[in-house]
């Protein structure tokens, strides 16, 4: 019945459409469709924040250095070998020979040292500059050999390794480092992974296809002809696609996983994912300029009923950025206080008029909240709920990524809310990227928010290591949760859809994508 239902609902002509085109056949067996939310960012790894478009970099599209195993430590990849110097300053790669870029150029040292030296100048706006400002330059021996060379020694395995692909600097190297961000490179890339990009049609689909040249030292051609990334934002239209046949692969809305586990063509994945969702508070104009405002947000939210009824529970209620499966994390657990909340908005000076709404020497502030959500907006409602019942009046405003990116990343910020999700990783620098437009510059940055503790602590980020480390966190979250530059939500857990004869399929810490290139079913194998 279920099957039925979704077969006769009318998105699924326009899904169809939008991922085969108008003119085109039936796809072939070969051809795995995945739904993504939103449109891919972008191609460049220097310039992409979005989640699914750098899982496609360096599962895909690209071949990272080093990879993370199951256990998120570093294994050889691109670089087939590593050894550190004697003093720890000097980190020597031995690359694989024979990988080509897809145009046929080879894939050489060179590749490794324009892009990690790109990525740690500001004006690139790599979100992850931070965990690279030890780096003081990279010699290029020969075309197989790059030596690393760092100001000070390093304690571990630089994990952005694992993270940031080398790009072809035959075709970016001469390309001003501030324009990487509106270079042609972004949508019609040339990697030198697994698949190769074939087509973009904007805000539809990005089509890649094997790539039967990629080495058997690397794994080998992908065992699947072609990944179409189609964009179908709806959870209903998700859901349809998937009993239908028209999706392989389609994030579920918690509040579905239920009735998708019914359909015997479905298997419903639940997963852990390094990803959380927030409130990014605007500190620099009123209301939330006024630390008191943004302490009484943060106690009205009902964390728990949010994980509950937007969620189904496939999440966990956040009292700040670190999740506390993170050993750095503080142990805390989020707080819901309305008559604190209150409190803390009448010490501001805000009082409640005759129609139940806050106001301060005689203004009504009506704020607004920007999303790229999708749906019912959940979640937005909700939160939206608990800070009118406080008196806070709030508008929901929906967002293509693009125009949400651009208002985001502005240097001069002019949003009062934006509710969002931020990628996390083991790395402090990160978390500095997403408050510090020094560290980030610009790219990762919404908040821009600094007090002179902060930006003290957030400058020792650079390179720390050892014994430091675990401290450096601590005094980091405890003025984070002091001064509340963001609410936090929740931790996110992954709610996937797969279609039941999609087989090699490994979905974890990694991402959605760890292993597309050994995905294959009993029709599609080769």
């Amino acid at each position: 019945m279920l099957k039925k239902f979704f077969r006769s609902s009318g998105p699924l002509l326009v899904l169809s459409f939008a991922i085969l085109g108008c003119n085109s056949t039936p796809r072939s067996p070969g051809t795995v469709v995945f739904a993504s939310g939103a449109d891919l960012e972008s191609g460049n790894p220097l310039v992409t924040i979005h989640p699914l478009s750098k899982q496609i970099q360096r599962h895909a599209l690209f071949t990272t250095l080093a990879r993370y195993d199951s256990l998120l430590q570093p294994e050889p990849y691109l670089a087939r070998s590593w050894e550190w110097s004697a003093n720890r300053r000097e980190l020597t790669f031995h690359l694989v020979p024979g990988v080509a870029w897809h145009d046929g150029e080879p894939t050489t040292a060179r590749d490794v040292a324009f892009t990690l030296m790109a990525a740690r100048e500001q004006s690139t706006g790599y979100p992850r500059a931070g965990d690279l400002a030890s780096l003081d330059t990279v010699i290029v021996v020969d075309d197989t050999t790059a030596i690393l060379r760092f100001l000070s020694p390093v304690a571990s395995f630089p994990l952005v390794l694992c993270e940031l692909p080398p790009v072809p600097a035959h075709l970016l190297a001469d390309v001003p480092l501030g324009q990487l961000r509106q270079h042609g490179f972004n949508f019609s890339p040339v990697g030198n992974g697994p698949f190769r990009f074939a087509e973009r049609v904007p805000g539809q689909r990005w089509r890649f296809v094997r790539n039967d040249a990629f080495p058997p030292s690397l794994g080998g051609p992908p065992l699947i002809d072609e990944l179409v990334i189609a964009v179908v934002d709806e959870p209903t239209t998700k859901l349809a696609g998937l009993a239908s046949g028209d999706l392989d692969f389609a994030g579920i809305a918690p509040s579905m996983a239920a009735l998708a586990d019914e359909d015997p063509a479905i298997v419903v994945r639940d997963y852990s994912v390094l990803f959380s969702v927030g409130l990014v508070l605007n500190t620099h104009a009123p209301p939330f300029d006024d630390v008191l405002v943004r302490r009484a947000v943060d106690l009205a939210l009902d964390r728990d009923r949010i994980v509950d009824a937007a969620l189904a529970g496939f999440g966990i209620p956040a009292a700040g950025p670190v999740p506390l499966a993170n050993p750095y994390a503080l142990q805390i657990q989020p707080v819901r206080d309305p008559v604190g909340a209150d409190s803390l908005l009448s010490e501001a000076g805000w009082i409640r008029n005759a129609e139940g709404f806050r106001e301060k020497d005689g203004t009504v502030f009506t704020v607004e909240m920007l999303t790229v959500g999708s749906g019912d907006l959940a979640i937005e409602q909700l939160v939206q709920s608990d800070l009118r019942a406080r008196g806070l009046q709030v508008q929901i405003r929906s967002m293509e990524m693009g125009a949400f990116l651009t208002r985001a990343r502005a240097d001069v910020k002019d949003f009062d809310i934006i509710i969002t999700g931020i990628p996390g990783d083991v790395s402090l620098a990160h978390l500095a990227g997403m408050y510090d437009s020094r560290q980030s510059g610009g790219s990762l940055d919404y908040s821009d928010f600094h007090t002179r503790e902060l930006d003290r602590l957030f400058d020792e980020t650079r390179g720390v290591s050892g014994d430091r480390l675990p401290q450096l966190w601590g005094e980091v979250q405890n003025v984070l949760a002091r001064e509340v530059p963001m609410v936090w939500i929740y931790h996110a857990r992954g709610v996937q859809g797969v279609a039941a004869r999609m087989q090699g399929v490994i979905m974890d810490l990694r991402g959605e994508l760890v292993s597309v290139a050994r995905w294959h079913s009993a029709d599609i194998a080769r």
